[in-house]
């Protein structure tokens, strides 16, 4: 242990920590902007310097390890006048209209602005112009020039934990940008769309395509029936932003604001997440009895950044995809034929939205793969953030909104639905209705939890009814990345392999609400699904009474001619890039 003062106080930290991490375990905040703990640690804005006794230069704390008899000032009349400067700097190459900005209200650096009393700019503007035209405004994620304030933050967590390496520096000087690397435009490179660029932004250089016009265009059309989806990962998360505890953000809570805004039927995407395990769990066993698997394993296909990812670094092993839509398409799909059929009205009549905590589900539902003649399987997808602006711009407050129950018959789950949205749920709740396949038996639901825990990495082997099932779980695309390079040097083998895109699954998807104190808050997230999971009555996809209904009254049995036409699609048959 090293032994330092700062602002007046011993501290002792770890030798090899930094100035800012001993800081923070004695409750002193140093602000920052461009910092993320082992991501992007290269003091490029500078805000965070404070005064070293002894130094002449005034020293960055996110990068600067503690010494012993160190003394620090982070408060000293040289290190405020310092940060305000630095501040003020970044203010002159930024868009300040914060009124016309998504981020405002959760912007760190108009919080930090604020808490500086910088009320004045001492500096003359020289915000970049001319840029924004190059972006398409189809593509569902949008980079703002004017307000990147170049801390590099979208770089490395693109680079170092997705390793997709989508962005990079271009220009020099003070013309110095963060843009498309390669020199590129956004719609021919291989972003999954994952978001985490946009999560880890610290001001509204990056957000989502917004297309809450289009759902409050759909609801002013008398002649268009909505229909609204929220998936498990939304439940986790949508109260944050709101001031509700995650106890009191339910989904019955949901569904009474959604009514209040004015949508005709709510659903649970839950519903289809068990639909999507007697599909997927079906095609599994299928596969492994057919010896299928024995070179290269099934993977999830629920996560469309991940069928980005795969199709972009590795199109050769597209055809190791379930066939198996993800819950929301499978949704779509279902919404659009039976349901229609059930509402006796034509299926274009019917408008579908969806509320998920991702991006890449926006570009999922513009797949030519995802649409029939009455259109597309999906009509809209939004944000959990998009979610949360809609019920501000309605001045809704959730918190006196009695709770009520979603439409049925798709608002019936089970609780391996609800574990879809974190990382290991997919696997569980398949390797749960696969055992009840095989044996006629339910297992103990808590006999998989090996695949729910760990590293963004990790394996398990089960037998069921004798066969060894080799499983791997994988969150993050970086993971993702050393699982297949270790597939296909034949350093691991497999029968069945869950990917999710974001850290942590869906519950640290690009949609989510953004932590202004950058805290990474999936695992919070997902331990309230697996809570949920725990108190539901019904915890095995094949006795979601709904889903039975849905077979026996239309579907027949899983992959029948029926499921296979509604439920099921080809990956092989579009291209990445998915944009023109």
């Amino acid at each position: 242990m090293v032994t330092l003062t700062i602002d007046g106080r011993t501290v002792q930290a770890p030798e090899g920590a930094t100035i800012m991490e001993a800081a923070r375990a004695a409750h002193i905040h140093i602000p920052h902007l461009c910092y993320l703990k082992g991501v992007n640690e290269i003091a490029a804005c500078r805000v965070c310097c404070v005064e070293v006794e002894g130094e002449q230069a005034m020293v960055t704390a996110c990068n600067n390890p503690v010494k012993e008899g160190m003394v620090v000032r982070t408060n000293s009349p040289r290190a405020r006048n310092t940060r305000r400067v630095n501040v003020s700097l970044i203010l002159s190459q930024h868009d300040g209209q914060c009124s016309t900005c998504v981020r405002s209200g959760n912007c760190q650096l108009q919080t930090l602005a604020n808490d500086l009393g910088i009320l004045e700019q001492p500096y003359e503007q020289q915000v970049p112009r001319g840029t924004r035209k190059k972006w398409t405004k189809m593509f569902p994620l949008y980079h703002d020039y004017q307000k990147c304030i170049k801390c590099m933050r979208c770089i490395q967590i693109c680079d170092k934990v997705q390793t997709l390496n989508i962005w990079d520096l271009a220009g020099t000087g003070g013309r110095t940008t963060v843009d498309v690397s390669g020199n590129r435009v956004i719609r021919n490179s291989d972003c999954s769309l994952c978001g985490q660029c946009i999560t880890h932004c610290p001001v509204g250089g990056l957000r989502e395509r917004d297309d809450t016009q289009r759902v409050l265009a759909a609801l002013a059309d008398p002649d268009k029936i909505t229909v609204v989806q929220v998936a498990p990962a939304v439940r986790a998360a949508w109260g944050e932003a709101l001031g509700l505890t995650r106890e009191e953000a339910t989904m019955e809570r949901m569904v009474g604001t959604l009514r209040r805004m004015g949508f005709d039927y709510i659903f649970d995407t839950n519903f289809t997440a068990d639909l999507t395990i007697m599909e997927e769990a079906n095609e599994f066993l299928n596969r492994l009895k057919a010896g299928d698997l024995a070179r290269w394993p099934m993977f999830t296909s629920c996560c469309p950044g991940w069928v980005r990812f795969l199709k972009g670094q590795y199109p050769e092993l597209t055809g190791q995809l379930s066939t198996a839509k993800s819950p929301q398409q499978m949704f779509g799909s279902v919404v659009k034929s039976w349901f229609a059929e059930k509402l006796g009205v034509p299926a274009e009549k019917l408008f579908c939205l969806s509320i998920m905590p991702c991006l890449a589900k926006k570009a999922e539902c513009d797949l030519p793969t995802m649409a029939t003649g009455a259109g597309p399987d999906v009509d809209v997808s939004l944000t959990t953030r998009e979610l949360v602006r809609m019920i501000r711009a309605d001045q809704l407050d959730p918190a006196v909104i009695p709770e009520e129950s979603a439409d049925d018959p798709m608002g019936i789950h089970t609780g391996a639905g609800v574990i879809f949205g974190a990382t290991g749920g997919v696997m569980e709740a398949a390797l749960r209705t696969a055992v009840f396949a095989l044996t006629g038996e339910n297992p103990d639901p808590e006999s998989f939890g090996g695949v729910r825990t760990g590293p963004g990495l990790r394996e398990a082997t089960y037998e069921i009814a004798g066969i060894p099932v080799r499983c791997a779980v994988v969150s993050g695309l970086g993971n993702a990345r050393k699982l297949l390079e270790r597939l296909k040097a034949g350093k691991a083998h497999y029968d069945f392999v869950e990917v999710m895109a974001c850290p942590g699954g869906c519950v640290g998807g690009g949609g989510q609400p953004i932590s202004a104190e950058d805290e990474e808050r999936y695992g919070v997230r997902g331990e309230r699904l697996y809570q949920l999971d725990r108190q539901n009555a019904l915890r095995f996809s094949h006795e979601n009474p709904a889903v039975k209904t849905l077979y026996d009254e239309y579907l027949g049995a899983p992959l029948s001619h029926r499921a296979e036409e509604l439920l099921h699609t080809d990956h092989t048959a579009w291209e990445m890039p998915s944009f023109s």
